[in-house]
């Protein structure tokens, strides 16, 4: 018997691939005028760019991998399960207010701000608490930890954001930090049987 169903491993494992893959793929299309280093993934699922519908596509199936990894990890604290699938739906959500080619939304602001708030929240909100045993990524300091990093590597992308130095690059570490965590608590679940005792509960 195992903490979580084997398809969340998809789900989860979906997440970073598609994340790089179609950062990769909308980057290559969009050519030489954009600069990884300096530009925004936003730049790259606006309207006007060459890997728009790409980008929308992706944001679309990684918000979906969200939530399916939320609803399956039942060993998370229904708080971090919730914010976890928030994360998801505002991933979603960015595709009904793309960022313009040039210059700033506010739409989009909030809304790419709050799926990056719920998804570097989510680890502390998720850990298990009061039990003998526990996925280890669920652990609480494991993911006060988690947390910690994430809201330290948001708080390097706003400031690169001020700057204009290299937003696209602590965006990137960001975002993929994010999406990688899902699969590591997946995998702690899956990896971590219950005692033969729990097997029953």
């Amino acid at each position: 018997m195992r903490r979580a169903p084997w398809w969340v491993l998809l789900s989860a494992g979906g997440a970073p691939v598609l994340l790089v893959g179609g950062w990769t793929i909308a980057q290559l299309l969009q050519g030489p005028a954009y600069d990884p280093v300096g530009d925004t993934l936003s730049v790259l699922a606006s309207h006007g760019a060459r890997g728009y519908w790409l980008m929308t596509g992706m944001l679309i199936v990684l918000g979906a991998c969200y939530v399916i990894t939320a609803h399956g990890l039942r060993e998370a604290a229904t708080a971090g399960r919730a914010a976890l699938a928030g994360g998801g739906l505002c991933a979603m959500a960015l595709t009904l207010v793309p960022a313009p080619l040039r210059g700033g939304s506010f739409g989009h602001g909030v809304v790419a701000a709050s799926g990056f708030v719920l998804l570097a929240v989510w680890p502390a909100l998720a850990a298990s608490r009061g039990r003998k045993t526990v996925p280890w990524a669920l652990r609480f300091n494991v993911s006060i930890l988690a947390t910690s990093l994430m809201c330290a590597n948001a708080v390097w992308f706003v400031v690169e954001l001020q700057s204009g130095q290299a937003p696209g690059v602590a965006e990137r570490v960001l975002t993929f930090v994010q999406a990688l965590w899902p699969l590591v608590v997946a995998a702690s679940c899956r990896l971590w049987p219950p005692r033969p005792a729990e097997a029953t509960s």
